[in-house]
């Protein structure tokens, strides 16, 4: 469904990573985990995942969009946006979309996964998960290049303070000085953190290569139950 949307905000999060809140001219209903798609043109629409939860998001939409150098594709989406936030003009979405939901009937563990901007994702099921007072145990892990691109870091150790049953997990491929965590793949860090992975829903947000690697490791040498493995790259590798 097409829906007329005022651009509320832009923030900078990180080098080229933006957050967009979108204020909708009539609510949207969509569960934990979907995306939108942004028209650019009338055959030109482009999806991201919705950050905000759908219990907390009073009427607003959050995006993060990460529009690095040579991605035209998200710099074209930004641009348009901020050229809406100038003129108090109308941004179109089309929402919701997306099958890798949260499965809130699950009693399983959760192992969210994500790499750079594919966090929005996973933070949509994460706050949904704390707001309807879910006690599996879940566990983040979050993969970014370096430091500076994990955004939220200290919003999710204040999350895991409060909330015994959340785990999070950095992983940075490109370690400095000052960095104490887990260096390297965040796929194997998943790997060498758990014996098996039989009892997970695991939901993955990231690079269709790195949604198509996850699952190939995890049913293969970790025991994951391919059906209760979500990502919506799975629609198209």
């Amino acid at each position: 469904m097409s829906i007329n949307c005022k651009v509320k905000s832009i923030q900078q999060l990180a080098c080229n990573t933006y957050q967009i809140l979108l204020h909708p001219e009539a609510p949207v209903e969509f569960k934990a985990g979907q995306y939108l798609m942004v028209e650019m043109g009338e055959k030109d629409k482009r999806p991201f995942s919705i950050a905000s939860s759908p219990c907390r998001h009073q009427g607003e939409l959050e995006l993060h969009i990460g529009a690095f150098e040579h991605n035209t594709y998200a710099i074209e989406v930004v641009e348009k946006m901020q050229q809406a936030l100038a003129n108090n003009s109308d941004i179109v979405i089309d929402a919701p979309h997306g099958e890798a939901w949260i499965r809130e009937e699950s009693e399983h563990p959760l192992l969210l996964i994500a790499g750079g901007t594919g966090f929005s994702y996973v933070r949509s099921i994460l706050d949904h998960c704390i707001s309807q007072n879910k006690h599996n145990p879940i566990y983040l892990y979050w993969g970014a290049k370096n430091q500076n691109q994990l955004y939220a870091i200290e919003e999710l150790k204040n999350i895991s303070a409060q909330h015994s049953n959340v785990h999070f997990i950095p992983v940075i491929e490109d370690m400095n000085s000052e960095w104490a965590g887990k260096v390297g793949n965040v796929l194997q860090a998943i790997s060498e953190d758990f014996e098996s992975l039989s009892d997970f829903d695991i939901y993955i947000a990231g690079r269709f290569e790195m949604a198509g690697a996850a699952r190939e490791l995890f049913t293969q040498n970790k025991q994951a139950n391919s059906d209760r493995m979500y990502a919506d790259a799975f629609a198209f590798i």
